[in-house]
């Protein structure tokens, strides 16, 4: 058992021991086991006779990636070099070192999880291999923050193998408490072969690097497969270290970038490399000037060679030391926030997207804005399993969804370890005459992309004063989950849950609203080159079939429901809609000019979507639609119609209320 300098035993760990459990963790995905052969556990004052905590100098700390592939965490940590403050909420000052009094082989570390700071003691036993450390580490080697704080992660996830493989902004957010963006530099298609200069808002990257680059935290990845894979690797994040605007050369804008690779070692082989013939473009001293800069590991890339090999840039959003986020689009800065959790539960509050019926029945929040502001909303998804452990993520897809490599795991078991695509939606709404259904069938004011299987997604809007409706969800109905509500804002605003009342349920026909409905059930069919016209963007939408619904005159306003269901496979799905118009006197056919007094648009990847609303008395006309014409399918359409009918009073009851349900019951007697 070794003592500290005053005769105590120093600390070691048991809910985290030096072994190798605490490497491997329990997964059967062990790309580590291979190599840690002859592997042991040394605390620092045993690698180095005189280890520190931090260097004299802040910048002179640069990461260096060992046998674990966690790059992405170690580009995270660099954050930690540029603001004093947030290293200060990562370590808490006043931790004796090796050399000092009260030192008992534990250090603490802090790290944002879901709302809140949650701190992990860990002793300082490191793991090594031939008495150097295997894992990561410092330039200069007796400095230590780097290995402690991952292992203090490690212990967080479960293991040092559960960091095998993840995403940058997931770690900026966990030692920040902020937020981090990606920008993509490909097309859509994720295509290598067919770069941008960049597209929004991705046109603008450049010009918000050169201003932000002494302000935060700045990442650049590399996304491809071992067959696209160049010297730069595969799968492998890198730091932006410093951006240069040289002017104009030879009538060519010059920009470089200077990359720090986590691997320690230069990889780059480019126009701009060490000898290159890029530098001949530059006065010599120049030249001299930018490579007296660069550091192991460091390399310089021209403007046109970084959109070319490179394939996203993470950025985190600078933070003030009073904690406030700065926007990485004005410039303005965040001081207003707020944070509220939320959850989705199978068959009460998993709605799914907005492809599903029971979409509506998702969790629901009020956003107040008091005055023109801008207004950044992020929903984070909690992970699930313990120690918060998380997928190794799979760069390559586009959809960034999350893979285990398991060939033997069953198909529920990897149900259990995907995380879901989730997305958020917001309209915006007339508090005090608000109908959720007719709100929800509205376009909303702002979305993101598409349910994406990142952990955090984003909505950024400058937004006027009134109420919003904000609407979280994942792309698959039913999908358990806890997700947390984060609102940052220029101006002041007020975030608050829609409580559900007791025995509400949105969706489905057969959830009609209590009292006497009438329905009727209609059948027919798209058939391609007949009755499949489209949606209305297409000349073909007249076509489409057609169904008569009447409002009778003294009745007033009716509530209307109306049931759009396609019949066919899962597989087959096509994306469907309907428009309710209303006919013209006496003429039972709608124009191509007419607008719909009612939608349930857009169309969606359903096997039902649905409408209620309410109509004035007349005649008109139901016409539901594929959104692209020629797509064939058989379908029902249910209209159902609210009865509305006085109550009556029966003396032998006392008073008691009665309610005719139809004309039908009586008749029968």
């Amino acid at each position: 058992m070794q003592r500290s300098q005053d005769g105590c035993c120093l600390f070691q760990d048991p809910l985290f021991p030096a072994s190798l459990a605490s490497v491997l963790g329990s997964r059967p995905f062990r790309p580590l086991e291979p190599l840690c052969e002859g592997l042991s556990w040394r605390r620092p004052q045993d690698i180095c006779p005189c280890p520190r905590l931090f260097p004299d100098k802040a910048q002179e700390g640069q990461v260096k990636q060992g046998i674990l592939g966690d790059c992405w965490f170690l580009c995270a940590c660099a954050v930690l070099q540029r603001n004093e403050s947030l290293r200060a909420q990562v370590f808490p000052p006043g931790q004796p070192g090796w050399t000092e009094p009260g030192y008992t082989g534990h250090f603490t570390c802090r790290f944002w999880q879901f709302g809140q700071w949650v701190e992990i003691t860990i002793d300082d036993r490191l793991p090594c291999i031939a008495g150097q450390l295997c894992f990561s580490r410092c330039q200069p080697e007796d400095v230590f923050w780097l290995p402690l704080l991952e292992k203090a992660y490690a212990k967080l996830h479960g293991s040092y193998e559960l960091l095998w493989a993840g995403q940058v902004a997931d770690a900026l957010v966990d030692l920040t408490g902020g937020l981090a963006e990606r920008w993509t530099l490909v097309e859509s298609t994720g295509s290598p072969d067919t770069r941008i200069g960049i597209s929004t808002p991705e046109s603008e990257v450049f010009k918000r690097l050169m201003d932000l680059k002494d302000r935060c935290l700045i990442s650049c990845s590399v996304l491809r497969s071992m067959e696209d894979a160049s010297e730069l690797g595969e799968f492998h994040a890198f730091v932006v270290t410093d951006i240069r605007d040289l002017g104009c050369i030879n009538s060519e804008e010059l920009v470089l970038l200077r990359i720090q690779n986590p691997w320690g070692r230069r990889c780059w082989n480019g126009t701009w490399r060490e000898g290159g013939e890029g530098w001949t473009k530059l006065d010599k001293m120049d030249a001299s000037d930018l490579l007296s800069q660069v550091q192991e590991g460091e390399f310089w890339v021209e403007k046109a060679e970084f959109l070319q090999r490179f394939d996203e840039v993470t950025v985190g959003y600078p933070m003030s030391e009073a904690g406030h986020i700065q926007s990485l689009h004005t410039d303005r800065w965040l001081c207003h926030t707020q944070q509220l959790s939320g959850s989705w539960v199978k068959g009460q509050s998993a709605g799914g997207s907005r492809n599903n019926s029971s979409f509506p029945s998702n969790p629901k929040f009020w956003l107040r804005v008091s005055e023109q502001s801008e207004v950044c909303i992020a929903l984070l998804q909690c992970h699930k399993g313990p120690g918060n452990k998380r997928p190794r993520l799979d760069w390559a897809a586009r959809s960034h969804r999350c893979v285990y490599e398991d060939p033997e795991a069953s198909s529920a078991d990897l149900k259990e370890k995907y995380t879901p695509a989730v997305g958020l939606h917001m309209w915006k709404v007339e508090k005090r005459r608000f109908n959720l259904l007719k709100a929800l069938s509205e376009s909303p004011v702002a979305g993101t992309k598409c349910h994406s299987y990142d952990r955090e997604v984003h909505l950024r809007r400058i937004l006027t004063p009134g109420h919003y409706l904000l609407v979280p969800s994942t792309f698959l109905k039913d999908v358990d989950g806890q997700f947390l509500l984060r609102a940052f804002s220029t101006g002041r605003i007020h975030l608050s849950e829609i409580k559900p009342l007791p025995g509400t349920a949105v969706g489905c026909m057969e959830e009609l609203p209590t009292g006497a409905w009438e329905r009727v059930q209609l059948t027919g069919r798209w058939e391609s080159g007949k009755t499949a016209g489209g949606s209305r963007n297409f000349t073909s939408y007249h076509t489409n079939p057609s169904f008569p619904l009447s409002i009778c005159d003294g009745l007033g306003n009716q509530n209307v429901k109306v049931l759009l269901r396609q019949h066919c496979c899962d597989n087959e799905i096509n994306a469907i809609g309907f428009h309710v118009f209303q006919e013209a006197s006496g003429i039972p056919r709608v124009s191509s000019q007419q607008e719909p007094v009612a939608s349930c648009v857009p169309h969606r990847y359903a096997q039902e979507v649905s409408l209620q609303c309410t109509l004035p008395p007349g005649q008109y006309r139901v016409i539901p639609s594929t959104y692209h014409p020629g797509q064939e399918a058989d379908f029902t359409l249910t209209l159902a119609t609210r009865i509305e009918r006085k109550p009556r009073q029966c003396r032998e009851t006392l008073g008691q209320v009665l309610q005719e349900l139809s004309v039908s019951h009586v008749m029968k007697r």
